[in-house]
C-alpha cells in the first residue's frame, strides 16, 4: 500500500502579491498626511493616560501585571500619577 492517498492532495498558494495589494490599500486609506511617529506618539500617551490616576487597589494590580511580565513597566516604576 502506497503512503501517498489519492484523497488528498498537497498545494501551496504564494499570497505575497495579494499581502502588496492589501498594504497598498491600507496606506491609501491612512492618505498622505499619515504620520507613523505621531501616531506612535498618540498611542504612547494614550497608554499613559490609561494608566494614571491609579487608586492603591488598581495600582496593586497594575504592579503585579508588571512583575508577572504581562503590561509594561510604564514612567518612573509606578502608573503614571
Amino acid at each position: 500500500m502506497s503512503s501517498h492517498d489519492p484523497a488528498q492532495t498537497e498545494f501551496s498558494v504564494d499570497l505575497t502579491a495579494q499581502e502588496m495589494l492589501r498594504r497598498a490599500h491600507v496606506l491609501e486609506a491612512l492618505g498622505p498626511d499619515w504620520d507613523p511617529g505621531a501616531a506612535l506618539r498618540g498611542e504612547e500617551e494614550a497608554y499613559d493616560l490609561l494608566y494614571s490616576g491609579l487608586d492603591e487597589e488598581q495600582q496593586r494590580l497594575y504592579d503585579e501585571l508588571v512583575a508577572a511580565g504581562v503590561l509594561p513597566r510604564r514612567g518612573g516604576g509606578h502608573a503614571a500619577a
